[in-house]
C-alpha cells in the first residue's frame, strides 16, 4: 500500500494507474500497425476455434481505452447493443465515445467498483490491463470481479505482457503461471505472440518486413494470448 503522505491516507491503486498514465510520453510507434495486426489475427483465431456466435455473445471489455478493441468486435460480426467497455481515464473514454456506435455501452470508473450482474457475459476481453496494476491484492480483486461475471462456457480473452520492462518501472510483466494464479478454476490455452516492442520499433524503422522475420523466433515474443475458458455446470 501506498501512501500520500500530505494527508496520512493510502492512494488507491486507481489512482495511481491515473498518475502512471499521466507520466507516459504519447510517441507515435512505428511498430504499432504491426503489433494491431498481429493481435487481430489472433483475436480472428481464437473466434473461428472457440466456435462463438458474435451476433448473440454479450462481450465486456474492463479497461476498454480509446475503443479499439471493442471496434474490432464490430468489424468481425459482433452487435453494438453487445458490447460494454469500461475505462478508468477519462480522456480515453471520451475518445471512445466518439470512435464507437451510440449502443455500445461504455462505463466510466474503476471495474472492480463496478457492479456487473453475474455471469452476464460470454467473453470478458482484458487487453493490457494487469500490467498496468502494480497491486498484487487488486489485481486478485479485479480478476474474481470479472471472473464472476462470466457465463459458465464463457471465457477469459487475454493479452499482456510478460515479461518486466526495466525501463518501464510503472508497468509488471504477467507470466503465464500468474495469468494461472488469477484464474484457478479455468481451462487455459495460451500463446506468445508480439514481437518484443523496443526490437520491433528498430526492425520496422529498418524494413517493415523485418518484424515478421524477428518474430518468427518464438523468444523474441513478449505477450500472452490466453483464452480462459470457465467450464459449463
Amino acid at each position: 500500500m501506498i501512501y500520500d503522505h500530505s494527508v496520512g491516507l493510502p492512494v488507491s491503486e486507481a489512482e495511481q494507474v491515473r498518475a502512471r498514465y499521466a507520466r507516459r510520453q504519447r510517441a507515435s510507434d512505428p511498430a504499432l500497425p504491426m503489433f494491431l495486426a498481429e493481435r487481430e489475427r489472433a483475436v480472428r483465431r481464437w473466434l473461428r476455434e472457440s466456435g462463438l456466435d458474435p451476433a448473440t455473445a454479450r462481450v465486456l471489455e474492463a479497461g476498454c481505452g480509446t475503443g479499439g478493441n471493442l471496434e474490432l468486435l464490430l468489424r468481425l460480426g459482433f452487435r453494438a447493443s453487445n458490447l460494454t467497455g469500461v475505462e478508468l481515464l477519462e480522456d480515453r473514454l471520451a475518445e471512445a465515445r466518439r470512435r464507437l456506435p451510440a449502443d455500445v455501452r461504455l462505463i466510466a470508473g474503476d471495474a472492480v467498483e463496478v457492479a456487473f450482474a453475474p455471469e452476464a457475459f460470454d467473453v470478458v476481453l482484458l487487453f493490457t490491463v494487469f500490467s498496468s496494476l502494480l497491486d498484487s491484492g487488486y489485481r486478485r480483486r479485479l480478476a474474481a470481479h470479472v471472473w464472476r461475471a462470466v457465463k459458465p462456457g464463457g471465457a477469459m480473452l487475454w493479452y499482456d505482457f510478460c515479461f518486466d520492462n526495466p525501463k518501464n518501472p510503472d508497468v509488471a510483466g504477467i507470466s503465464r503461471s500468474a495469468v494461472r494464479a488469477l484464474f484457478r478454476e479455468g481451462a487455459m490455452q495460451c500463446q506468445r505472440i508480439t514481437l518484443a516492442p523496443p526490437l520491433a520499433r528498430a526492425a520496422v524503422r529498418l524494413h517493415p518486413s523485418l518484424y515478421d522475420v524477428l518474430n518468427a523466433i518464438p523468444a523474441l515474443r513478449t505477450h500472452l494470448f490466453c483464452w480462459i475458458r470457465k467450464e459449463p455446470r
